[in-house]
């Protein structure tokens, strides 16, 4: 559980790979952050299980409505779980793999900035 100031929080890259290249995940941010983020207006995606290789050219943010992942940082032994009911950003130049253990439903948007 997480305070409303200091959201429940994890990066997930090394200190090699700097701050800018972490995964950030939010447990349960409260519905009033999800209204002002605009989520339920963004598209929906989602997929079965399995292993899927990524590289982000553009930060995504992702909401998980249904599901469960674990993203490995490549280069970095890394690895990040998060799902249902989570916010999750992944920054600009990021590459991981994401093995998806429970077939999720997402809202994404993506920021090219």
């Amino acid at each position: 559980m997480g305070t409303t100031s200091s959201p429940d929080t994890m990066a997930a890259a090394a200190a090699a790979a700097g701050p800018s290249l972490s995964i950030t995940v939010e447990k349960n941010p409260p519905e009033a952050r999800l209204l002002q983020l605009g989520i339920k207006s963004w598209p929906k995606w989602g997929c079965p299980p399995g292993k899927f290789p990524l590289k982000f050219d553009a930060r995504l943010t992702c909401y998980l409505l249904k599901g469960r992942v674990r993203a490995s940082v490549k280069g970095t032994g890394r690895c990040v779980e998060f799902g249902a009911g989570d916010l999750v950003v992944f920054p600009k130049g990021l590459s991981c793999t994401w093995d998806v253990v429970v077939g999720i439903d997402k809202h994404y948007n993506f920021d090219s900035s």
